[in-house]
């Protein structure tokens, strides 16, 4: 029973990192090419509108908090194997700073070497009190949500997965059914009203996505408000679409028909790379013809997740983890691991 409900919360954790793929790169595609700003009144403008609403911040805020709960999950089986978990967590942490600092040349504003610096100030909360850290990660959360500061909710979203993985949630997820649903319920309704409050300072016409504090035209103050109520209310929107995706994991049809999702996330780290790496690819192609509107970006995104979701598939197929999840681990132990499946006995 023990082996199953373990193997059920990565599986869970797999399809959620893949759920959080799916829609961070919609985002960060339009930060490394700048599409045009639409026309008003075109589906453009529309899909500029869904994005601030639906995706930004949304997505961002679930890989933080996985990130959190990987902590937990690798310090606990590190420990509980004998070896120094903190020692392996520091190469670990000091591996992704230079694979995100390498990768940040090319995707500016990405969010490893951030991590990085976040697991290195997280190794102490490890032996704090689960009730200590979720405190510490609520009021973390209310008071940089409140503030608008997306960059200061990314360690308080993570220690939240901490003590999420402290308190073993997704082990018990089985025996959780009613606190899931009532926990999706609250979040959904609290989502609903943080999206009607957001709505009624949505700019009138597209605008440049960028805060720009101290500027008295009354438009870009309204764009202001726009994108920092969207940062405030962006981990109640993330909270209820991970508990609706939890609730439909519950259901064995669902689990077969996103099964794609569970194999795009146990290559995370190689995923998100490769969407850098693709997005620089495609814009190259479109720019010969001249410049990239919003809905292009979609039409690109859509493609890179169908490349990659195959690819994974098919690499998962004859090998036990991504080639950068691979590297990732071989830095951190020190030691070749086993990549091939034939290698199983």
């Amino acid at each position: 029973m023990e082996k199953t409900q373990l193997q059920h919360r990565i599986d869970t954790l797999d399809y959620l990192r893949g759920f959080a793929l799916l829609g961070i790169i919609f985002m960060n595609i339009i930060g490394l090419i700048s599409p045009d700003l639409p026309a008003v009144n075109t589906m453009d403008a529309a899909y500029q509108r869904f994005l601030y609403l639906f995706v930004e911040g949304r997505f961002y805020s679930i890989f933080s908090f996985l990130f959190g709960i990987g902590f937990y999950i690798f310090m606990t089986r590190a420990l509980a194997k004998g070896n120094n978990g903190y020692i392996l967590f520091l190469r670990r942490i000091v591996a992704l700073f230079a694979i995100g600092f390498i990768h940040q040349m090319f995707q500016p504003g990405e969010a490893l070497a951030l991590y990085a610096i976040c697991g290195l100030l997280l190794i102490p909360f490890y032996k704090l009190s689960k009730h200590i850290n979720l405190l510490i990660a609520l009021a973390g959360i209310s008071l940089f949500g409140y503030l608008g500061d997306k960059l200061l909710l990314t360690f308080p979203l993570i220690l939240l997965g901490l003590a999420v993985g402290q308190y073993r949630i997704f082990e018990r997820l089985a025996s959780l059914q009613k606190q899931v649903w009532g926990f999706t319920i609250i979040m959904m309704l609290l989502s609903a009203a943080g999206l009607w409050y957001q709505v009624q300072y949505l700019p009138s016409e597209p605008f440049i996505p960028y805060v720009i504090a101290g500027d008295l035209d009354p438009f870009l103050i309204q764009v202001n408000q726009f994108l920092t109520i969207g940062i405030m209310i962006g981990p109640l929107v993330s909270a209820a679409f991970v508990g609706m995706l939890i609730l439909l994991l519950q259901m064995k049809a669902v689990q077969t028909l996103l099964a794609p999702l569970k194999y795009y996330g146990r290559m995370a780290l190689t995923n998100y790379l490769s969407q850098t790496a693709l997005i620089l690819l495609a814009t190259q192609w479109f720019q010969q013809s001249g410049t990239i509107t919003y809905m292009e970006t979609f039409y690109i995104c859509l493609a890179i997740h169908f490349i990659l979701i195959m690819l994974s598939m098919a690499w998962l197929r004859f090998f036990k983890m991504g080639p950068m999840e691979w590297l990732w681990r071989a830095v951190t132990y020190m030691q070749l691991p086993p990549l091939l499946k034939k290698n199983d006995k």
